[in-house]
């Protein structure tokens, strides 16, 4: 596709020719033209595709020349160049049929986006026109997805645009069965999301000019590509690392990409592109921005559910109504997750989810213990299928200031709200050695003042209280859990395992086992 640059003023016509490799974005640069005069004569010959014009030259304007060479070009893409003074006549110009225009303040990536939206709009229309190219481009798209994608391998032969012969890869004499080679998933990101198409289409034409023998598809957001291998696989590595480096410097943009395993025949690409969607999957949970399956396949999985300790300090942050210091608490949960070695996409999702709950959990225990269990309208955890790390940790922290939010909106003013905070406290730290004068430092009142107001409000002294709490929770923890008994004991705040089930026979009639017993015995089959 052709492209041809027309200004009167040589700094510009040389700047705009030289500033961008132009034709790594698949555009034959013409001889840049110093007049409109010049221009004309030569596109009757040269016949561009896209015209890039200033829109004041000495001699005839942009506008005129943009006229004749539309009556000269039918299907010309015309950008016009203007100064800010100009925009008015390039409002014109685009009303009279002109594409668009562009500031000759544009940036290098305003200037590429502008013209390949233009490519772009060439290529459809030819499209279009060929009803018969555009067949055999679904097609090959249609084979690409089979054959790699779907590993749909025993309904014919390997399409010919995927034999290594065929794509220029062979080497040395090796047929397409030796030649070694590797399937890698990329996504690129950088560019407005109403430009995300945009940039996969420029991204997926220059990776088959900078890669050699590479053959490149676009499937929803990522791009699939197949390149052959090199003799090293240090080499592969650098040349993978230049041509990336390269489709970021020239569109500005950012790309990321995983590495499936090397195979040899065209039999096992299906493999290699499998390796590397799995390798996929973990871009959220590396620092990398290239990285290979290898790298991840040995991984057996991280943290799964959150840690007594870590559900004790989400409880407390959620009491406390600090939106700042829960966010910081979110990041740092999903950053030490992303740091273990083990971690996979399936146990940081779980790890996260398992958060969720465990604030589900205490608001519903808090409001209970407050007389408060009113049901509450809050949305589900459901992230999307395809979210990373970053996208998860911010729906994360939704979650839990949502849940935040709910507990908060309850518990009304005056005296109540300070026995109800001081039970959603006691609620989260069950575990701990909780006394009267701790509670009331968390609260800001006097311990005496606090111990009346309990009296008060719920009708029990503060010691009562928090043991009829605890027996509640190892209650509770009987019914549904298979923990020990001791286990349980500790968790409801008692280390001496025959004080608590002494304590525990006292407020219910029966021993913990005695009591988990009879629970799951009543529990209905299959449940």
């Amino acid at each position: 596709m052709r492209l041809l640059i027309v200004d009167d003023e040589v700094i510009i016509r040389t700047g705009l020719a030289s500033v961008i490799a132009w034709h790594e974005l698949g555009i034959e640069l013409l001889q840049p033209a110093a007049s409109a005069e010049e221009a004309l004569i030569r596109m009757a010959e040269e016949r561009p595709h896209i015209l890039m014009t200033d829109i004041r030259m000495s001699g005839r304007t942009g506008l005129e020349l943009a006229e004749e060479g539309l009556q000269l070009l039918p299907e010309l893409e015309v950008i016009i160049l203007s100064g800010y003074d100009d925009f008015s006549y390039a409002q014109q110009a685009i009303r009279q049929g002109v594409t668009d225009y562009l500031l000759k303040t544009s940036k290098p990536e305003e200037i590429i986006k502008t013209v390949l939206q233009a490519k772009q709009r060439i290529m459809e229309r030819w499209a279009e026109k060929s009803r018969e190219g555009q067949l055999l481009r679904e097609n090959r798209e249609r084979l690409f997805a089979g054959w790699i994608i779907d590993g749909d391998v025993t309904s014919g032969s390997c399409p010919s645009f995927l034999q290594s012969g065929a794509a220029g890869a062979s080497d040395g004499g090796l047929d397409d069965e030796q030649v070694p080679r590797r399937v890698f998933v990329l996504r690129a990101e950088g560019w407005d999301r109403s430009s995300d198409a945009l940039l996969r289409f420029a991204v997926q034409n220059m990776l088959e000019d900078v890669l050699p023998g590479a053959i490149a598809h676009t499937e929803k957001r990522q791009i699939i590509c197949v390149t052959p291998c090199a003799p090293t696989e240090q080499e592969f590595q650098i040349r993978l690392e230049r041509a990336l480096s390269r489709v970021e410097q020239l569109l500005k943009c950012t790309l990321r990409a995983a590495i499936g395993l090397s195979v040899r025949g065209t039999v096992q690409l299906h493999e290699s592109y499998r390796t590397a969607s799995v390798a996929f999957r973990y871009r959220g949970l590396m620092n990398l921005n290239l990285w290979h399956y290898e790298h991840i396949m040995n991984r057996q999985g991280g943290q799964t559910v959150l840690t007594h300790e870590q559900e004790t300090t989400l409880g407390t942050l959620l009491l406390d109504n600090d939106s700042v210091t829960l966010n910081t608490w979110t990041r740092a949960l999903v950053a030490d997750l992303k740091a273990e070695p083990e971690v996979t996409p399936e146990s940081f999702g779980a790890c996260l989810h398992s958060a969720v709950i465990a604030g589900h959990r205490w608001l519903a225990r808090t409001l209970q213990a407050i007389g408060r269990e009113e049901s509450a309208r809050l949305e589900p955890w459901l992230p999307e299928p395809d979210a990373d790390a970053a996208e998860l940790g911010d729906l994360l922290f939704h979650q839990l200031y949502g849940l935040m939010h709910t507990y908060h909106s309850r518990m009304g003013q005056g005296q109540a709200a300070h026995v109800q905070k001081a039970i959603g406290y006691m609620e989260s730290s069950l575990a701990q050695d909780i006394s009267l004068q701790q509670v009331a430092g968390q609260i800001h009142l006097h311990p005496g003042h606090l111990s009346e107001l309990f009296k008060k409000e719920m009708g029990v002294t503060f010691g009562d209280f928090v043991t009829d709490m605890r027996i509640r929770r190892a209650m509770d923890m009987l019914a549904v859990s298979p923990a020990k008994v001791s286990e349980v004991a500790a968790i409801s705040g008692y280390e001496d395992v025959k004080y608590f089930s002494r304590l525990f026979k006292k407020h219910t009639g029966k021993t913990p086992s005695e009591y988990r017993e009879e629970a799951l015995s009543f529990k209905p089959s299959g449940s």
